[in-house]
């Protein structure tokens, strides 16, 4: 693949993100989080999770964090 057609791809992606937050604000208007059409579901909810707090658990158990902690390695793909 050349660095031109990354390029086009990388637009073709922001275009797709751009439409995709019109598409968020338009059921926002709506008050809905929900739109059936003929061919597609689209849903747009709010998730609740809980995490654990790993910065407030180091900074009062520094000794018992590192005793515990493991390093992982990921990947992250980023366009600027």
């Amino acid at each position: 693949m050349t660095v031109q057609n990354i390029e086009l791809k990388v637009k073709e992606l922001k275009e797709l993100q751009r439409m995709s937050e019109e598409l968020k604000k338009e059921m926002e208007l709506r008050c809905t989080d929900e739109i059936i059409t003929n061919e597609y579901k689209f849903r747009y909810k709010a998730v609740e999770s809980k995490r654990f707090d790993t910065t407030a658990f180091k900074s009062k158990y520094a000794d018992l964090y590192e005793q515990f902690a493991k390093l992982s390695v990921t990947k992250r793909f980023s366009i600027a």
